[in-house]
């Protein structure tokens, strides 16, 4: 980081998390946040020990630049297409994802560099997500903060915690209302800018000529095994959620921060977790009747209960299962893009492609990629073990949400174990 571009916080702010007032006797149930405006608000239960080590204070940190800023794409679960007379009548919509409902959010996240500038953790590299206030980003931008904090401290307080998951490390709110999440560096590239990336190497390649079939299977083998890593843990993490009844609900790969994107450095890849603002807590007693109505989580239990979800186990099933389609969807992403010249393929066509046109039949779909020279080296990958690849992705974008796979079975499929050379 560039010492001169480092600021101290010097803004008038006070912690949404140190002015915890504990309003009733015991533990954080029923305490409200209070900031400088007086403005109260109510918060969720949260793990006290992890919230206690949480660093609290502005001054406690520093400002550095700009890393960039982003909206969060809100993408539903398949749920089926129209078939027969019906689907007819509605041929207009050919094209459109006609089960999704996607969309970028009105709140817009920011993100600094910064580190640590007091106590035994001092100099610590950290990246602050900003949230807006009220003002500029609603009842929304609050709620999803909160819902991210909430998340985080109840994650960290399980001792097996992974290497897969982006650590929070303490936060503030500024009188302007914008909630300042601090989290501990975990690299400042998504999955999506490695694909990206690999991309663009593969165009200019391309555009010398000629490959050199030893430079491209070189280059071709690391990025397999590079896509690989990235799967694997992006899927250890996704795993160590669901076993702790938290969905994830925004699992892409944007959402999915890179420690290197170098693809020569892949023994030292940690692919980490980030975004649990839309995260759903999937434990029985808030999946009872009325207390999984979060505004946040209205959406997903619509949809569950459209499918016949309708049980506390079989709504907590059905959210696992729209992660693990997420998850496809991921899997599908990175075995495609990275192994495609630029602009031959993006994740919105790709799903369209899956869904729209193949209606999720994934043996359509690589007989449709087979007869395309650009998708060569994405059939190649997926082709490793028998058709490995595609069998694992066919399972995970299972039109029947029932007969998608957990994520620990995920991991223990022969496509993320070896076979990939």
């Amino acid at each position: 980081m560039n010492p001169v571009a480092v600021h101290r916080v010097s803004f008038d702010c006070v912690s949404s998390f140190s002015s915890i007032r504990r309003e009733s006797g015991g533990g954080f149930s029923g305490a409200r946040i209070v900031n400088s405006r007086g403005r109260n608000r109510p918060t969720r239960r949260l793990h006290a020990a992890v919230t206690a080590s949480l660093i609290t204070s502005a001054d406690s940190f520093e400002v550095g630049r700009l890393i960039g800023s982003y909206g969060f794409m809100n993408v539903t679960s398949y749920s089926g297409l129209k078939s027969g007379a019906e689907f007819e009548s509605t041929s207009d919509d050919i094209g459109r994802l006609k089960s999704q409902d996607i969309g970028e959010g009105g709140v817009k996240i920011r993100l600094y560099e910064g580190r640590i500038s007091q106590g035994p953790f001092r100099g610590t590299p950290i990246t602050f997500k900003v949230y807006p206030g009220q003002r500029a980003g609603g009842i929304e931008a609050d709620m999803m903060a909160a819902n991210e904090l909430n998340a985080h401290s109840f994650l960290q307080s399980n001792k097996n915690l992974p290497d897969n998951l982006l650590i929070l490390v303490g936060g503030f709110e500024t009188q302007f209302g914008e909630q300042w999440l601090a989290f501990r560096d975990g690299g400042k590239d998504s999955a999506a800018d490695y694909a990206r990336i690999a991309s663009e190497k593969t165009s200019r390649a391309r555009s010398r000529g000629v490959w050199n079939p030893y430079e491209k299977e070189v280059t071709m083998k690391r990025r397999r095994n590079f896509v690989i890593t990235i799967l694997q843990g992006a899927m250890k993490g996704l795993a160590y959620m669901h076993a702790n009844d938290r969905l994830h609900q925004s699992f892409g790969p944007s959402s999915i921060v890179l420690n290197t994107p170098a693809e020569s450095e892949a023994i030292y890849l940690i692919p980490r977790l980030r975004d649990l603002a839309f995260s759903v807590d999937i434990r029985p007693s808030c999946l009872e009747e009325g207390a999984a109505s979060g505004a946040l989580s209205e959406q997903l239990w619509r949809r569950a209960t459209a499918s016949g979800a309708f049980t506390v186990f079989e709504k907590r099933a059905f959210g696992i299962a729209d992660d693990i389609y997420e998850a496809g969807l991921l899997f599908a992403y990175l075995a495609f893009v990275p192994f495609c010249e630029a602009g031959v393929m993006d994740s919105l066509s790709l799903q369209r492609l899956l869904e729209n046109t193949f209606r999720l039949d994934i043996e359509a779909v690589r007989e449709y990629c087979l007869a395309d020279e650009r998708l060569e080296e994405a059939v190649k990958f997926l082709d490793f073990g028998d058709r490995a690849g595609w069998e694992l992705l066919q399972a995970m974008l299972n039109a029947d949400h029932r007969k998608r796979p957990m994520a620990e079975a995920v991991l223990s499929h022969r496509f993320l174990n070896g076979i990939v050379k």
